[in-house]
């Protein structure tokens, strides 16, 4: 995964100053801490992949891959900011490395987006939508790898007892649940939907069965 993340890295910054390079190690450092079960570089990974797979569908794909690099780079299961210092990370960064100021306004957005899941206000765009639904595409895993998933969750947010984590995680479950749709483009909705909806049902049910 190293490899594939320092070729992705380099492509997307291949005409930056190489201050590009003390970033990347910055980032790097920040994902591979070791209260990271989850939000680590094989989320970023695996992401970065759905992009390269669907970048033809894209816009911008250059500015959906900054905001990959950083909408969890900041992450702290006892603060509720985390979105808030991810996206001036991103904002310190991307002007440090002269990038445009359309990208740098338009990452910001899309990290604060990922804080609710919600469609940023001015960037209703498809390429918006496909941040927010690829960042979920784990709810849609096979049962398994979706079961592996809540461990590594529960693993990051373990300075909390279980009566008080399986209050806030059945309160998401079912925020997810009541939600109209939980993938905002067509083409995730079709592919996803039914078998999130699935997975997020039989953990609100494990959850209230112990």
């Amino acid at each position: 995964m190293d490899d594939f993340l320092g070729k992705a890295w380099q492509d997307l910054t291949i005409h930056l100053p190489d201050i590009k390079n003390t970033f990347f190690s910055r980032l790097h450092k920040l994902y591979t801490s070791n209260k990271r079960y989850y939000h680590n570089l094989n989320h970023i990974g695996t992401l970065l992949k759905l992009t390269d797979q669907y970048q033809h569908l894209l816009k911008a794909p250059g500015t959906i891959r900054f905001a990959v690099w950083y909408h969890d780079a900041i992450y702290n299961a006892t603060k509720n900011n985390n979105e808030e210092k991810s996206a001036e990370l991103a904002k310190k960064h991307l002007s440090a490395m002269k990038v445009g100021q359309a990208v740098i306004s338009d990452c910001y957005k899309l990290i604060i987006a990922t804080k609710k899941h919600e469609i940023p206000n001015g960037l209703n765009t498809f390429d918006a939508k496909f941040l927010l639904d690829i960042d979920l595409s784990i709810l849609a895993a096979p049962q398994e790898a979706y079961l592996g998933y809540t461990k590594q969750i529960r693993k990051e947010y373990s300075i909390y007892p279980d009566f008080m984590y399986k209050k806030g995680r059945k309160k998401v479950l079912q925020h997810f649940l009541n939600t109209e749709r939980i993938f905002k483009t067509d083409l995730f909705f079709d592919l996803n939907e039914k078998k999130a909806r699935q997975n997020l049902a039989l953990e609100l049910h494990q959850t209230n069965s112990k």
